[in-house]
């Protein structure tokens, strides 16, 4: 009965976390496909005689002037620049405040920020520093989502197919991607503000079922928290049970489960500093950059650079662009395989990333003569970039989160996520 029922609620957590993080990224990729829309070529469109916004039938100012990528760019930028720097404060916070407020929180703004973008289409604003500064609303809000949810996941599930797991589990971000643009390509060829509002009250509506059901630690409802790690200094006995915050296996679970709390209690969340002394941290957070960097510019241009380079609507565009997302889900599930069947994890994103550099090139050249040879080289480069940036970011995280070095103390797992992420934004940004 104690492990179904430990079962049903690993089941929940994985979904539930799943769905949060879905619309997380479900409302950051509107912007690429409205793109397109905000600056076209008026040369070659036919003036349409019942346009709402007649004064704006084609372009969108102030993306209408001939430096339009440049300031497409600044208001990518700003996100990112927002979302860097709040990456490093969010994991301190989400390190001693309660998860489920911390989410419901985060995810409210991030509809609110996100609805506030797609209203300007209706309150007819063409000021730069509104999108700029509903951008930079909004990467802050963002940056609550990720170390939650890795957090909440680190607390539920062991190491022992964590690759696996959290390779199906870190879909989200390309399902997340995928939804985003298809909903967005419903309405930026009519009214382009909804592909922004409707995410975003998806977003919020989300965040509000987190608050009421999401279950922050196995020993909140009375479940056994997982091990996560094996080795013979685990089974020598209370004391050493007790010093790694352990409970001994003759307790019962309720008193297993208060005693891994009462020990949980006394670790205070780790410091900035000391989630850096952690090994691999700043390693993998190097890495990360590289395959964020490209990821990012995928999320951000890709529709874009499809409707430039093959001359395609934008709806068309912001379908085509999901099949690096669909690549990215292969990709993220096959590097958590590989990597639990081998046990290496930096070896496993190494190779793929030595992989991937040549085939962007060659996606360069073979995007522009043909859908099928796109369609291919989408999923095959999505597979390949997605792939150590999913593993990076969740087992990884999880593995430096829950390291031996810190003698269980799960207060550790936001601050290290954070770090992770966090250093390869601003890096991304500095890049960009």
């Amino acid at each position: 009965m104690t492990c179904s029922r430990s079962h049903r609620y690993r089941g929940l957590i994985l979904l539930l976390t799943f769905l949060i993080y879905t619309c997380y990224h479900m409302s950051r990729k509107p912007i690429s496909v409205v793109k397109s829309r905000l600056h076209r070529n008026c040369s070659e469109l036919e003036r349409p005689n019942n346009d709402s916004n007649s004064t704006t039938w084609c372009n969108w100012a102030p993306f209408d002037q001939d430096n339009y990528s440049q300031l497409l760019g600044g208001v990518d930028d700003a996100f990112l620049i927002a979302y860097a720097v709040g990456m490093f404060i969010s994991g301190i916070f989400g390190e001693r405040l309660p998860l489920r407020y911390y989410l419901f929180a985060g995810m409210l703004l991030s509809g609110i920020f996100t609805s506030l973008f797609g209203l300007a289409y209706y309150w007819n604003i063409h000021q730069l520093w509104y999108f700029v500064l509903v951008q930079i609303f909004n990467g802050l809000a963002q940056t609550t989502g990720w170390p939650s949810v890795v957090t909440c996941i680190g607390n539920w599930f062991g190491k022992g197919k964590r690759g696996f797991i959290m390779g199906i589990w870190n879909s989200h971000t390309s399902v997340g991607n995928i939804l985003g643009s298809l909903i967005a390509g419903i309405w930026v060829d009519s009214a382009w503000g909804l592909s922004f509002i409707m995410p975003g009250i998806v977003i919020a509506v989300m965040g509000l079922i987190s608050f009421f059901f999401l279950v922050e630690n196995p020993e909140d409802v009375d479940c056994t928290p997982p091990q996560h790690h094996n080795g013979p200094d685990e089974d020598r006995g209370t004391s050493l049970d007790l010093v790694a915050g352990h409970c001994p296996e003759r307790k019962s679970r309720t008193e297993s489960a208060g005693c891994s709390k009462e020990s949980n209690e006394k670790l205070e969340a780790i410091s900035f500093l000391g989630a850096l002394r952690i090994p691999g941290v700043v390693e993998f957070s190097l890495c990360l950059l590289f395959a964020k960097l490209v990821s990012y510019t995928f999320l951000f241009w890709l529709p874009l650079y499809i409707v430039n380079v093959a001359h395609f609507g934008s709806k068309e565009a912001g379908d085509l662009s999901t099949l690096f997302d669909v690549g990215g889900i292969i990709g993220g599930i096959l590097a958590g395989i590989i990597s639990d069947y081998t046990n290496g994890r930096a070896t496993t994103c190494c190779v793929m990333l030595i992989v991937a550099a040549p085939l962007l090139f060659l996606y360069n050249s073979v995007g522009q003569n043909g859908i099928s040879g796109s369609v291919v080289m989408l999923i095959i480069c999505g597979a390949l970039v997605n792939g150590p940036y999913a593993l990076i970011t969740t087992a990884v995280s999880a593995d430096l989160g829950t390291h031996k070095s810190l003698r269980s103390n799960a207060k550790a797992l936001s601050t290290v996520t954070a770090i992770i992420d966090g250093t390869g934004s601003v890096l991304l940004w500095g890049l960009c």
